[in-house]
């Protein structure tokens, strides 16, 4: 008896809460309608102008494939931002109705104001517009205090043009809400797909238009024999985003209370901030404060998952670094930001990489990357040499004379084997068959050519070591040198 009734219970509130799912009902029992009942997306043409010819026919079968995948989604569930763009923007445009009903109404009695008839009928005419004026000034403060119901799982569809296999060019960087707007569609999903290294690398992003934003990318580089499998990885994904079906949250605390949280590089608040709804996929949260080591936290949220995560920035620990004035005037730069003039100290975190350069009144200049020190209680020093600074390009053309002087000792020590090897033969045969005058000035002739060769290898080889121990000074002398710092005395 009382599973019976625990299923009868069961059924009940199942029945109940589809119905509440359908829609609200007034007190006389009409259905209040739901706007927006409709979700469209546009896919575009994937961009394949880097492909080979041989791949395009691979590329085609990728687009329609993923267009075949889509047409299996039957509904999406809008996520709380979306939901408030739409309910806005009906909102907005049943005021906007309203409020020109009202006014073509008033510019109605005006004319009538003006015409001045004395006839009954102009009394009746005047009576009747200042009551439909009073209904319409009505139905406005209805709006005004109801805001619209939205459809919250509306049907997706595909635009008329994506049915017949007509995929438009995706435009250009900041045309994308007017081109949703051309199309009828809420939402568009372009993609690219270039060849790398013998393999495929497809990419795909979705712009919507109640973020006015991209609101999900994914990239995947896969082999032609892996084509159905990734195209279940990455369309299931994608599936996933657009269906909706279960939101996923996340909310982030941070301490301390006035650090700054970006979830995927964009701005989520300050220490805490609440619960915010998010498309299943991958998220990057970074967490920074002023004198607080930065933190990167990667999480992927499943279909309806809220993940809550918490974290507490280490507080920073400070170095003092000493930089000595080796000259008047001496300009002290932190990077690329300029922190005032030699002598001075800085107050650096430690165990860190940093990079400062010196520039003097008179053109000189110096450099030094170093580890910033691990303990905090001393002062350092940092000794910095500064010189003429080399003039620009000399490194460039050291190089290129060093790759000429390494091409031409092939060269020469080419020409100098065939010469070698042919007065061998040459030498041989002389000797062999005591051969006639001309036979052995000729062989003579190609003696001299040979040691000519041999002595032009020579030079060029010199001239290369030269070159190389040049351009390696040179180089050198440019780069930046790692500086050890010393305790200040």
């Amino acid at each position: 008896m009382k599973s019976r009734i625990c299923a009868l219970l069961f059924i009940f509130f199942s029945f109940s809460a589809h119905v509440f799912a359908l829609g609200k009902s007034q007190s006389d029992g009409t259905e209040i309608k739901k706007q927006d009942n409709e979700w469209v997306l546009c896919v575009t043409d994937f961009d394949i102008k880097s492909l080979p010819e041989g791949k395009l026919s691979v590329a085609g079968v990728i687009t329609k494939k993923v267009v075949e995948r889509l047409n299996n989604i039957s509904y999406r569930t809008r996520v709380s931002p979306e939901y408030a763009y739409y309910e806005g923007y009906a909102w907005y445009k049943a005021r906007l109705n309203a409020a020109k009903n009202i006014s073509a109404k008033q510019e109605e009695r005006s004319l009538l104001v003006f015409n001045g008839d004395v006839d009954w009928k102009y009394r009746q005419n005047l009576a009747k517009v200042d009551t439909e004026i009073e209904k319409l000034t009505a139905a406005l403060e209805e709006i005004e205090k109801n805001t619209p119901l939205i459809n919250n799982e509306p049907v997706f569809k595909l635009t008329d043009g994506n049915k017949t296999a007509v995929y438009p060019e995706p435009p250009k960087k900041g045309n994308e809400y007017k081109f949703c707007k051309d199309q009828k569609a809420d939402a568009f999903l372009a993609g690219s797909i270039i060849d790398f290294h013998g393999r495929y690398n497809i990419s795909i992003k979705l712009y919507a238009v109640y973020s006015e934003a991209f609101v999900y990318e994914d990239s995947v580089i896969f082999s032609p024999d892996d084509l159905e499998s990734v195209l279940d990885e990455i369309t299931s994904k994608l599936i996933m985003t657009l269906s909706g079906s279960k939101p996923s949250a996340i909310a982030v605390k941070v301490e301390p209370a006035d650090a700054l949280v970006l979830i995927n590089r964009s701005f989520a608040g300050h220490g805490d901030t609440g619960i915010i709804e998010r498309p299943p996929g991958k998220y990057v949260i970074t967490a920074s404060a002023n004198e607080h080591e930065s933190i990167n936290i990667e999480t992927e949220l499943g279909a309806g998952e809220i993940a809550e995560i918490n974290i507490n920035l280490l507080r920073q620990e400070f170095a003092n670094v000493e930089i000595p004035g080796t000259a008047a005037g001496t300009a002290v730069y932190q990077g690329a930001l300029y922190i005032g003039e030699a002598p001075l100290t800085l107050r650096l975190p430690v165990n860190i990489l940093e990079y400062v350069e010196l520039e003097t009144g008179n053109k000189l200049k110096g450099t030094a990357v170093f580890n910033t020190p691990g303990e905090i209680d001393i002062t350092y020093s940092l000794p910095v040499k500064t010189g003429i600074p080399p003039v620009k390009g000399r490194v460039e053309k050291a190089r290129t004379l060093y790759y000429w002087s390494w091409g031409g000792m092939w060269i020469t020590g080419l020409a100098a084997w065939i010469s070698y090897q042919t007065y061998s033969v040459s030498n041989s045969a002389q000797n062999y068959n005591h051969s006639s005058r001309e036979f052995s000035e000729e062989n003579l002739r190609m003696y001299y050519i040979s040691m000519g060769t041999v002595a032009a290898l020579g030079a060029v080889s010199a001239f290369w070591v030269f070159n190389i121990v040049r351009y390696l000074y040179l180089a050198n002398r440019g780069s930046t040198p790692i500086v050890k710092t010393g305790k200040s005395k």
